[in-house]
């Protein structure tokens, strides 16, 4: 039971991940290729998706920390109110 578990959450995760991934290369896409007369990739073109990308993952990872930083915040706050910290009491 407990690898079904497992396995179907890989399984909504990778879901999650494909939905993201589609969302930033459509944004990156519409944002960034303008000409459609050519099969050939300007380079402005890959370069502002290039950027793009950049700015997305530099995003999901300053958020990922800040995220972090509040459950670290809030465990803290938690284990205070408990008196479970050295040197704290109410």
């Amino acid at each position: 039971m407990a690898a079904q578990t497992t396995e179907s959450d890989q399984i909504k995760q990778f879901k999650e991940f494909l939905g993201t991934y589609n969302k930033v290369t459509e944004n990156c896409f519409m944002d960034c290729v303008r000409d459609f007369t050519t099969r050939e990739v300007k380079p402005e073109e890959s370069s502002c998706s290039e950027s793009c990308l950049q700015k997305y993952l530099k995003m999901t990872q300053r958020i990922s920390m800040r995220f972090q930083e509040y459950h670290i915040q809030q465990n803290e706050a938690l284990a205070a109110k408990a008196g479970l910290m050295p040197g704290t009491r109410i």
